[in-house]
């Protein structure tokens, strides 16, 4: 019962991913067609109503207009494009000041600045740090936090986000 129980959310699971990942690739061109950044999909499932989340950004911030105008574009494109999408709301907004870290460009953007890291170590251990972004390269990054830093490979990361001050 338990292990059919695993394999219903191991599938569901899947299935969301599968379509935030097709959602992604239907939203970034438009969005970078017109100056904005995709920043994150997220598809929820919650009861019985289905939401897409777009996380969208560009330089000097995104407009509650941009958000209208990107969400009247995007559901578009998306009810033309997946036809068998069941009833959804759309919603589209900034990123906010926790922003999301999911590509290496957005690390090398945000040297400088304090992060949140949860990451998983050599070791195995998970790990949680804040710090300032001290230096990234092509397969990793130094957080720098109490006069130490921690050097973090890039396929260690689990999550990380900008962090408040």
């Amino acid at each position: 019962m338990k292990d059919d129980m695993d394999k219903t959310i191991i599938r569901e699971n899947a299935s969301l991913k599968a379509l935030e990942t097709r959602v992604a690739q239907l939203a970034e061109p438009f969005l970078t067609s017109e100056n904005f950044e995709l920043v994150q999909v997220q598809y929820i499932s919650q009861e019985k109503e289905k939401i897409i989340r777009i996380f969208a950004d560009k330089e000097g911030g995104i407009t509650l207009d941009d958000c209208v105008y990107i969400s009247r574009q995007l559901g578009d494109i998306i009810d033309i494009h997946l036809d068998n999408m069941p009833p959804y709301r759309l919603e589209v907004s900034s990123p906010g000041l926790r922003r999301p870290l999911n590509k290496k460009q957005d690390f090398y953007r945000f040297e400088g600045k304090k992060i949140k890291v949860q990451f998983q170590n050599n070791q195995g251990e998970r790990k949680k740090i804040t710090g300032i972004l001290t230096k990234v390269d092509e397969t990793s990054f130094i957080v720098s936090r109490d006069a130490t830093e921690e050097k973090i490979l890039d396929n260690q990361v689990l999550k990380a986000t900008l962090a408040e001050g």
